[in-house]
Formats: C-alpha cells, structure tokens, sequence
C-alpha cells in the first residue's frame, strides 16, 4: 500500500469528485465498493481504499480489460482498455449446451474448395476475429497476411513441394504430394483453396507460435459461420515456419518478422450433413494415494 504523500504522485481529484489516477478513473457517484474490480486484476494493479479501488502498480497493468468489463455500475475507466471502447454484453443471445457442443462438433478441416473467391469482406471479418484470441499475460504481438491472388499461392505450392523434396525425411514422408503434383499438377498443399491467412510475429517473439494457434483457431471456429471452409496449412508450414524460410521473400514479409502459422480459406465443394465421433473419451479425476 502506498503512503498518502506517494498516492499524490498518481492520483487527483478533478472538479466533479472523480478521481484521477496515471492508469485509471474511478467514479464514486457511481462506485458501489463491491470490489469486483480489484479482485479480477491478474496483475494486483489495484487495491481497495476507503474511497474504492486505488492503483499500486500501474506498470504492470496488461491492458486485459478486466476491471472496466466487470464493473456493474461502469464506475472505473482504464486508459488502456477505455470504457468507451469496450461493448456491452448485456443483450447478446447465450448458446445452449447442446447449441453450442454442435457448432463446436460441426467445423471440419475442409480440403475440397470451390473455385469462387472470398471477398476481401470476410477475410478481414476472419482475421478480426483471430486478433480477439486468449494469450499468455495478454502479449497478443500477432499481425496477419491475406493472399487472395492465385498465381502466388500456385507459386508457394511449387516451392513447398521443391523443398519437400530437398530434405530426406521431409521428402519421405510426403512422397505422395509430391509426386500428385509433378505428375498430375494437383494441389496437394492449399488443396485449391482461394486464400491463405498467414499468421505473423517479431523474429524474438518467443510466444508468436503459441499465440498464433490460438488466435487461428478462433479464425478456424468462426469460418463456417460466414459460409466458409478452413484447414491448418500443416505442410506448408514444414518450409514456412523455417529460418530463412523462401516464403519469407515469396510473401513480402517485412524484416525482424516470422510465419508463425497458416490457414487455408476458401468456400467447401461439399457440404457434411453429419457429425463425426471422436475416439472414446479418456478423463480421470485426480485422487490422492492412500
């Protein structure tokens, strides 16, 4: 806790009665002291006062959100997450158990595309989704690339399937894309899909592949929803993911900067009228030894 001399330093009250800190607002017209606020902050930035919640440490705020999303009275504004940005969530319709377990069980790795173009619309509505994904101490530090242009993704086809057949191991385990391509020119590596989504991060991130499959995955969810098909671009990524990797130049990546995962888009040729089961459920609840 601060002394009183200390607090000077980050706070003052303005003509209204609100107080003013370097990080947060606080309304007291408005504050009911529950508390709500304080007791959601991951990083202990707050602290209750006689008059509410009071700021400790403000650097280490992560811009989460949480104390202005959970405030019932909207009595606390953050300089990094501003109430003004965020959206009431009030209104919006719950999904049932059983809505829900569908929606989730309906996506499927769709590898038969419709020679149709996705606009560019939906590819930025996809994109916007993935960027609201969970990350570790919220870092976020993930930035995407759309292509939608066909020659170029024929291009990245090509030198995926050079490079396969590069490396001895890689070579071997994709024979058979190889070997569909060079004798029958079947895309074996976007499967004909009209876009790819790449996912990017700082060279030094160390957390942009972990990010990333959360960030795509959300993307992934959210696809069919917009009438669209995905898949994780897996063999691509056995080149693109690489040091010094040729996608790099191919796709205009900017320097200091890294693939760190791709999914393929476009519109399925099929649809899936059914629901596939996975293998048996395998969960144990912890129990201690006797």
């Amino acid at each position: 806790m601060l002394e009183e001399t200390d607090k000077n330093i980050f706070y003052e009250f303005i003509n209204e009665g609100d107080l003013i800190m370097s990080l947060i607002t606080t309304y007291p017209d408005k504050c009911v002291k529950c508390g709500l606020c304080v007791n959601e902050c991951p990083e202990n930035v707050l602290t209750f006062g006689k008059n509410g919640p009071e700021e400790v440490l403000p650097e280490k705020c992560i811009a989460c959100g949480h104390c202005v999303a959970v405030c019932p009275r909207e009595a606390i504004d953050n300089k990094k997450t501003p109430l003004n940005n965020q959206t009431s969530a009030k209104d919006f319709p719950t999904l049932g158990y059983e809505e829900a377990k569908n929606f989730l069980r309906s996506r499927r790795s769709i590898r038969t595309y419709k020679e149709t173009s996705v606009p560019r619309e939906k590819l930025l509505n996809l994109a916007d989704v993935a960027h609201f994904a969970p990350t570790g101490s919220n870092l976020q530090g993930i930035s995407y690339i759309i292509v939608d242009d066909k020659s170029v993704l024929n291009k990245a086809v090509k030198i995926t399937l050079e490079e396969l057949a590069k490396d001895e191991l890689l070579n071997k385990r994709f024979h058979h894309y190889i070997e569909s391509y060079s004798k029958e020119g079947i895309d074996t590596i976007f499967r004909g899909a009209s876009s790819l989504i790449l996912a990017t991060s700082d060279s030094n991130f160390v957390r942009g592949r972990e990010n990333s499959i959360f960030s795509l995955a959300y993307l992934e969810l959210y696809a069919p929803t917009l009438g669209l098909g995905s898949c994780w671009a897996g063999v691509f990524e056995k080149i693109a993911l690489k040091d010094n990797s040729p996608m790099l130049e191919l796709f205009n990546i900017p320097k200091g900067k890294k693939i760190t995962g791709a999914v393929m888009v476009g519109y399925p040729k099929y649809n899936y009228p059914r629901l596939v089961d996975r293998n048996s459920l395998e969960v144990t609840f912890y129990e201690p030894r006797m």
